[in-house]
C-alpha cells in the first residue's frame, strides 16, 4: 500500500483509490451518490481531504454487511459538517442496522429452507412457489402457467 506523506492534506483520486482499495470508478460513484465529496482544482481535477479515507472505509464496511448505499448516505448525513465517522459513530449506527440485518438473515434462512420446493421447471409453481411467488393463488389450480385468458365464443 503506497504511503502518503503526512504533510499531504489532499489526495488525488488515484491516491485515494490506492490507499482505500476502492476502484476509481467506485469513488466517482460514491461521490455522485453524496457519500464522499471533493473539491476541484483550477485544472478541474478532484482533490479529497485525507479524512475521506475513513469515510470510504466506513462505506465499504457498511456495504460488506449488506447496508444499502441510501441508508449509508443518510447515516453519514447525520454527522455534523460532514465529519469523519468515529468508532462511536460506527457503534451507534451499526446498532440501528442490527435489527434490519437480523430480518434479512431470517428471510435468507426461510429462502434456504424452501429452496428444495423449487424444481426449476420454468414456471416455478408446484402447489405454490415460496421463492418467486410466495402468494401464488394460481398454484392451487395445478402446475404450469395458468394466466392464459380464455376467449368467449
Amino acid at each position: 500500500m503506497p504511503q502518503i506523506p503526512t504533510t499531504v492534506h489532499e489526495l488525488t483520486v488515484g491516491q485515494l483509490s490506492a490507499r482505500s482499495g476502492a476502484a476509481v470508478s467506485a469513488l466517482h460513484f460514491y461521490e455522485s451518490k453524496g457519500l464522499i465529496s471533493s473539491r476541484r482544482t483550477s485544472g478541474n481535477q478532484r482533490r479529497y481531504n485525507r479524512d475521506t479515507l475513513r469515510r470510504v472505509a466506513f462505506v465499504r464496511a457498511a456495504q460488506r454487511v449488506g447496508i444499502p448505499l441510501a441508508t449509508i448516505r443518510d447515516a453519514l448525513a447525520e454527522l455534523p459538517d460532514e465529519r469523519t465517522p468515529t468508532r462511536e459513530d460506527w457503534a451507534r449506527l451499526s446498532e440501528t442496522w442490527r435489527s434490519e440485518l437480523d430480518q434479512r438473515i431470517q428471510q435468507l434462512n426461510r429462502l434456504r429452507d424452501h429452496l428444495t420446493d423449487c424444481i426449476g421447471c420454468g414456471c416455478l409453481s408446484l402447489d405454490t412457489c415460496v421463492l418467486s411467488n410466495p402468494d401464488d393463488r394460481f398454484g392451487e389450480h395445478g402446475d404450469g402457467s395458468r394466466l392464459l385468458v380464455q376467449r368467449k365464443r
